[in-house]
């Protein structure tokens, strides 16, 4: 998996009246989880921008105030009209403790039922994933060259090595789907 590194500044000023003024300097307030106390931080916008608009998970080595800690973005939020970033909260990560993460789906190989004039749809883009953060991948690759016409790949299906999906197995990652052409081709032979 790949590595981000952040530079913060401590925060000493808590509260919304601190963060507005924070947003204001074009600095982003953040807050990492899960060490022995909670750390409350700056980084610039610019420095985020890479890691927040991409599709990419990373392991995000944060330097705040020259300590070092080995994290991972837990969750976003944006501004309802400009889309700017608000606030970002950091989950420390431990190297026996696993972790959760969302993960990208990535298709690979050419389905039979497209073959055969279906159409195949990428229904999850992200599976949910608990492990260790050595063992997780960049992104999880499904084969799908045996998924004929009409048929899914189901979250139960799937098994990936020392990763625990946390999807309801009954939700579906990806089918093959009729399209017109393959029904009308089916009704004139029929």
């Amino acid at each position: 998996m790949k590595t981000f590194n952040l530079d913060g500044t401590l925060r000493t000023d808590l509260g919304k009246k601190a963060a507005k003024s924070c947003r204001n300097e074009g600095l982003v307030p953040c807050v990492l989880y899960g060490g022995e106390g909670v750390v409350h931080f700056n980084v610039t916008k610019d420095a985020v921008r890479k890691l927040v608009y991409t599709p990419e998970i990373y392991i995000v080595e944060l330097k705040i105030s020259g300590k070092k800690y080995l994290s991972i973005m837990k969750d976003l939020q944006f501004h309802p009209v400009s889309d700017q970033v608000l606030h970002i909260d950091f989950y420390q990560i431990k190297e026996k403790k696993p972790v959760t993460v969302e993960i990208p789906v990535v298709l690979e190989g050419l389905a039979e039922g497209v073959k055969a004039g279906g159409k195949l749809s990428l229904e999850m883009r992200k599976l949910r994933v608990k492990g260790l953060y050595k063992d997780l991948p960049e992104r999880l690759v499904i084969n799908v060259e045996d998924l004929s016409l009409g048929k899914t790949i189901q979250v139960g299906q799937l098994n990936f090595p020392k990763l625990e999906l946390l999807n309801s197995k009954e939700n579906v990652v990806c089918a093959v789907k009729l399209t017109r052409a393959a029904r009308g081709a089916a009704a004139k032979s029929a």
